[in-house]
Order: structure tokens, then C-alpha cells, then sequence
């Protein structure tokens, strides 16, 4: 199980990593953060940026180093991480990387509650979905082979997020399948229920049973 920590917010997971190499003002962290590309690796919301260092701060993890003025812009404040803050971001990856979690997904709770829409809607909207699908690979993998002078550790994660893709659409592709084929299981039932609009016997009872969830 993963520990409740006393920043969570995976920003600041990114931040830490970002001024382990350099005290940085966060305007700087974000411009770094943002040439990485670290809100494809994770969900960021920019403008909890401040709030994330502050409380990185407030619990040690981050000290003020100084101030720096750029022209007539208002003043910044520069931070560094400390020793505890190297410790954290150490034992955060060692975490995400050692320790399984649930991962809720958008399609995950849309198959959840499948029945609201009938099987010959649900082909056409798992075709248009492949389709997305399959250009994003084409265009992560386009993107990989171009990074030629990358070592692949640097590349890792872009590798996993491909695989996740891949594995997706092959997923889509099988049940797509199985609908269009006439082969997946239930789905006489499935087609039942919505020309009738009557639940099916032994679906019902399951449902009362709690065999299934809605």
C-alpha cells in the first residue's frame, strides 16, 4: 500500500526531481518542467505550482536559497532541496516504482456501465477509439525512433506510456472483435435488453445478488 505522504501532489514529486540538480525559482522549475515534457508523465495542474513548493517547504523538503530580480520583474524566490527533500524523493520512486496501485482509467469505469448503450453503438465508438488510438502509436513511436542521441534510461518512461497504448488497442481490437464476430459472450442478452428493454432473468438475480456492479 502506498504511505500517505506529507506532500502527495505527484508536482511535487516533479519539483523535487527538477531542483535536486539546482536551486531554482519556480517559475524556472516550471519552464523545466514543461520542456521535459513532465505533464505527459503525470497529471499537473500548473497553477497549484506555488501552493506544491510552499508546502514542500513548509515540511522541510525544500529551503529558501535566496532572491533574484530580472529587470524590473518583481523579485523571486530561489529554493534548493535539503537532505530531507532528497530523502523524500528518493523513497517516493522507490514507491511508484516497487509498489502496484489501483489505477482508476476512463474507459475502465465507461466498461463498468456498458449496458447503458447498445452493442451496434458501442462497435462504432470502440472503432473510433482505435483509430485514436492506433495514430497516437504511430506518432509515440515516430517520436521514439527520433531519439537517436538519447540514451535510453532518459527514455523509459515514453517506452511504458507506448506500451500502455499498444496494449489498449490490442485489448480494443479482440472485443471489437468478439461484438462485430457475434462471439463475445452475453451478447444475445445484451442486444435482448436493449430492443426490449426487460433485463434478462438471470442478470436480474445476479444484480440483486450484488454478483454484479452497476
Amino acid at each position: 500500500m502506498a504511505k500517505r505522504r506529507k506532500v502527495s501532489n505527484l508536482l511535487g514529486l516533479a519539483v523535487l526531481s527538477t531542483v535536486s540538480a539546482r536551486p531554482m525559482h519556480p517559475y524556472e522549475m516550471a519552464s523545466l518542467m514543461k520542456a521535459r515534457g513532465k505533464d505527459h508523465d503525470m497529471d499537473i495542474k500548473w497553477g497549484s505550482l506555488y501552493t506544491v513548493v510552499r508546502n514542500l517547504e513548509r515540511h522541510g523538503f525544500l529551503a529558501v536559497e535566496g532572491s533574484v530580480r530580472d529587470g524590473a520583474r518583481p523579485e523571486r524566490t530561489v529554493y534548493r532541496i535539503t537532505g530531507a527533500g532528497r530523502d523524500e524523493l528518493a523513497d517516493w520512486v522507490r514507491e511508484l516504482i516497487e509498489v502496484p496501485e489501483t489505477e482508476h482509467r476512463r474507459l475502465e469505469a465507461g466498461l463498468s456501465v456498458l449496458g447503458a448503450l447498445g452493442p451496434d453503438e458501442t462497435a462504432e465508438l470502440l472503432r473510433r477509439r482505435l483509430d485514436a488510438l492506433d495514430e497516437r502509436i504511430a506518432g509515440n513511436r515516430a517520436a521514439l525512433a527520433g531519439e537517436t542521441e538519447v540514451p535510453r534510461v532518459f527514455l523509459l518512461e515514453a517506452e511504458y506510456a507506448l506500451a500502455i497504448l499498444e496494449a489498449e488497442a490490442n485489448w480494443v481490437r479482440a472485443f471489437l472483435g468478439e461484438i462485430t464476430g457475434g462471439t463475445l459472450e452475453g451478447l444475445a442478452m445484451w442486444r435482448a435488453f436493449h430492443a426490449t428493454g426487460d433485463v434478462p432473468p438471470e442478470i436480474a438475480e445476479l444484480a440483486e445478488r450484488g454478483a454484479i456492479e452497476s
